[in-house]
């Protein structure tokens, strides 16, 4: 399966959410400590726009930019992801999320005080990483998504291309890879399509496209749902 063979808009949000981010999963905890001290290096403020691709019903990676991004556009394909996050935007995050607001702000003490204030810099965005401008952001996000849209090699190094290509010279990535997995459900529903990555292969991908790199892996979380990976890979970087 390649990416453009999937439903994306019949993604099961609320059955995902009910799965993976109701509580705070300390392999999810550990992304948290991990990106928080890549942010506190940055100036609060001092990223003009950022841009989340893939960005999914996922708020955390949206929470943790906002410390040091003016502008976040959470960059989605999925209709439903869609409708889920403009309704966050619209009507207010659903509570299960100040956990996570409550955490990020303790290891990021520049996040607003308040969840509501994270999002007011957020934009949700129809479209994908073919849709991604070069060199138009000063930070790049990306959480689950190259390894989790596609089975084809050559597509995810497209995607990672072109999530790198976004950002100008001097521009940040930060990014997180579920390690080792292949196709996966959520619940009982229809299996989607995932591309085997360790972190030989996330920085072999990224290599010829940034200047510095960093990777490190999460163990298994056996907390979490099991959906056939064996760790998260993690990865900062500058263009």
């Amino acid at each position: 399966m390649c990416n453009n063979d999937v439903q994306w808009d019949q993604w099961p949000v609320h059955e995902y959410l009910d799965e993976v981010y109701r509580v705070v999963h300390p392999a999810d905890d550990a992304i948290i400590v991990h990106h928080s001290r890549f942010f506190r290096a940055l100036e609060p403020g001092s990223v003009a726009r950022s841009v989340e691709l893939g960005a999914g019903p996922n708020l955390y990676p949206l929470i943790l930019a906002a410390a040091v991004s003016r502008h976040i556009d959470a960059v989605e394909p999925s209709a439903a992801n869609l409708a889920y996050l403009r309704g966050q935007l619209q009507h207010g995050p659903e509570h299960s999320w100040t956990q996570f607001h409550r955490r990020c702000r303790a290891l990021q003490p520049a996040l607003p005080a308040s969840l509501a204030q994270c999002l007011e810099r957020v934009q949700v965005v129809p479209g994908d990483h073919t849709d991604l401008v070069p060199a138009s952001y000063d930070l790049a996000s990306m959480h689950f998504v190259a390894e989790s849209c596609t089975e084809d090699a050559a597509e995810f190094g497209r995607v990672c291309r072109a999530f790198a290509a976004s950002v100008r010279p001097g521009g940040h990535l930060v990014a997180a890879f579920m390690e080792n997995m292949g196709r996966y459900r959520v619940g009982t529903g229809p299996w989607w399509p995932g591309y085997p990555v360790d972190q030989a292969r996330v920085r072999a991908v990224f290599t010829p496209y940034v200047t510095s790199m960093s990777t490190s892996r999460v163990d298994f979380d056996t907390t979490a749902p099991d959906y056939g990976y064996t760790g998260m890979v993690l990865l900062t970087a500058t263009c």
